[in-house]
């Protein structure tokens, strides 16, 4: 994480709007090569996005789970589009100077809906995707009920998205959901060919018990980087960071963290109104106006327009 500065945040608070932090695919290639496992939150939209980069963390993580749910309030089980997905993460990769790893679900089709994904995500700003091995439409990888496709048939969308991208910066993650449906040994038969295929990252969805992780670890290992989905809830253990990277896991999501503390806290308020009448005796507890418009970049916004009016007189 980004060193903080006394307040707990970073001194560069959050991205700009002239974007002037360091080229977002290259700065994750590079926080993806250091020791230790890179921590990713998931946001669901650009004001979360934007919370975790002034927070301080390094990557932000677009849950479709969260996209999902913010956006149409409904479950992840495959209702968004692709178009909706790449337009959420255009939103994140505009708010922030930070890399930002999108959800790109099952590529929304074949190998060949494979290549427009990936050219429309790279085209939205962000630094890499997940694409996944589930049947169309997908669920979220903690649900019951996931099928999947051949093990082939995802490595020629593997090969397909690599071949699409323009930027060899950006990261193509392969996530396999077969844990599930065929068990560990065959997920991590896939993973291998999905690295042959030319994944950056590997992603073994749904991992149940911390020996099945640890035997992720030792056989992926070598092989590629690997992906831990500490799915808040979810079916994989809660391991320690310490103990994710002893295994040797690269990548660490958080994906719905955010969301669930968001919607807690929405809940809270509307029982204070619907109690008192007013939020009065909530207020002490929220962040200010000027707080907030803080947060959401007025400063700048002030700062800009007083540059640009005194260059232009």
């Amino acid at each position: 994480m980004t060193d903080l500065d006394g307040t707990g945040q970073r001194e560069d608070a959050v991205g700009d709007l002239l974007g002037s932090g360091p080229p977002p695919r290259k700065r994750l290639r590079e926080l993806l090569a250091a020791p230790g496992p890179l921590v990713a939150p998931g946001a669901y939209d650009a004001l979360s996005a934007r919370l975790i980069e002034q927070a301080g963390f390094d990557v932000v993580y677009l849950t479709g789970f969260g996209a999902t749910a913010s956006l149409i309030g409904r479950p992840d089980v495959g209702l968004l589009t692709g178009t909706e997905m790449v337009d959420q993460a255009r939103r994140l990769a505009a708010a922030v100077d930070v890399p930002v790893i999108a959800d790109a679900d099952t590529g929304y089709g074949n190998a060949l809906n494979v290549v427009r994904t990936v050219r429309a995500y790279e085209q939205a700003g962000v630094a890499g995707v997940h694409l996944e091995d589930q049947v169309s439409p997908k669920k979220c990888g903690h649900l019951s009920g996931k099928a999947v496709i051949p093990r082939e048939e995802m490595a020629g969308k593997v090969r397909a998205a690599v071949a699409a991208r323009r930027d060899p910066d950006f990261v193509i993650i392969a996530r396999t959901d077969a844990a599930a449906v065929h068990g560990l040994a065959d997920a991590v038969d896939r993973a291998r060919a999905y690295a042959d295929a030319g994944a950056d990252l590997l992603f073994v969805e749904a991992p149940t018990s911390e020996e099945d992780l640890a035997t992720v670890a030792r056989e992926l290992s070598g092989v590629a980087p690997l992906v831990f989905n500490w799915a808040e809830g979810g079916r994989t253990p809660p391991l320690s960071l310490e103990r994710i990277g002893e295994l040797g896991f690269s990548l660490v999501l958080y994906p719905i963290g955010a969301l669930l503390a968001a919607t807690a806290a929405v809940r809270a308020l509307l029982e204070t109104v619907r109690a008192d009448g007013t939020p009065a005796a909530a207020l002490p507890r929220l962040p200010s106006f000027g707080e907030f418009t803080d947060l959401i970049g007025l400063p700048e916004v002030h700062d800009l327009e007083r540059r640009f009016a005194a260059e232009s007189g």
